[in-house]
């Protein structure tokens, strides 16, 4: 086969294993999220995961996407990020609409409970996104307040990018703020496993698929020759996945101690 038959041949496998890599690049971030999603629908329960991660990936996703307009890196970055909004926002509607009607349940116990039919039933509060109070921050009733936090933060940050677009200091520190901010998804539940010197509760299974993820991601920074500071955050998101799977190893060798809280089999990288 000469070289021009042979360049027929590479070139369309070539451009076939670029869209691969791209697809996986934009839609392989939110698989993990999949059974989540799927699992919290079936048991109507979301204790297991944490709403922090829908806040952490949502923070992370809007300032990578401001970097682009600052400094533009490949698409399937962008649209990895525009596929990630959508599905943390998809996440927060479903476990905010589960936990209200878990709410409505125990009122409801407890009207049927009460013998007294005078007997004062404290209901808990409905927590509001504007009534700006600390301890209720992202522990709100309503969907609605999640999305008026998000799109307030998206029109804040998206001015002071703005005004800010022409300093290269300030793009190039965003850029480090959005992949920083998601390599640290994986800490909490690291800190979790320190405490307790306990992995219980925690799935291998999804920590693996983290891993795996991540390292394609961090390879497919290299290759592509994407800003430094995704390349930097994504070996440090490596590194955090290992100790989690290192953790894991280490505390299998001996009992697990009891937790005050369980953690769900399938929960996500938080407490």
């Amino acid at each position: 086969m000469d070289a021009q038959g042979l360049d027929w041949l590479l070139v369309p496998l070539h451009q076939l294993v670029s869209w691969g890599a791209a697809g996986a690049m934009v839609f392989g971030g939110v698989v993990p999220y999949i059974p989540q999603y799927r699992d919290i629908r079936r048991t109507q329960n979301a204790e297991g995961f944490s709403t922090y991660v829908c806040l952490v990936l949502l923070v992370a996703n809007i300032l990578r996407i401001l970097f682009w307009f600052g400094r533009h890196f490949e698409s399937p970055l962008l649209w990895q990020s525009i596929v990630m909004i959508v599905t943390m926002l998809l996440m927060l509607k479903l476990c905010t609409e589960v936990r209200v009607a878990n709410e409505l349940n125990v009122k409801r116990r407890f009207f049927a409970a009460a013998d007294n039919k005078d007997e004062e039933v404290k209901v808990p509060p409905r927590r509001s996104y504007l009534d700006f109070d600390p301890h209720h921050f992202w522990h709100w009733s309503s969907f609605a307040d999640y999305l008026q936090c998000v799109l307030a933060f998206t029109g804040i940050a998206g001015y002071i990018t703005y005004l800010s677009i022409d300093s290269a200091l300030f793009v190039e520190t965003l850029g480090f703020l959005a992949v920083l901010t998601e390599a640290m998804l994986g800490v909490p539940q690291l800190y979790r496993n320190h405490r307790y010197q306990s992995t219980e509760g925690m799935s291998i299974k999804m920590v693996l698929m983290w891993t795996s993820g991540d390292t394609f991601k961090m390879a497919y920074f290299l290759l592509n020759g994407a800003p430094l500071q995704f390349s930097v955050c994504g070996l440090l998101q490596v590194m955090v996945d290992l100790a989690i799977l290192a953790q894991a190893y280490a505390f299998s060798r001996h009992p697990p101690k009891p937790t005050p809280h369980a953690v769900h089999s399938t929960s996500a990288k938080a407490l």
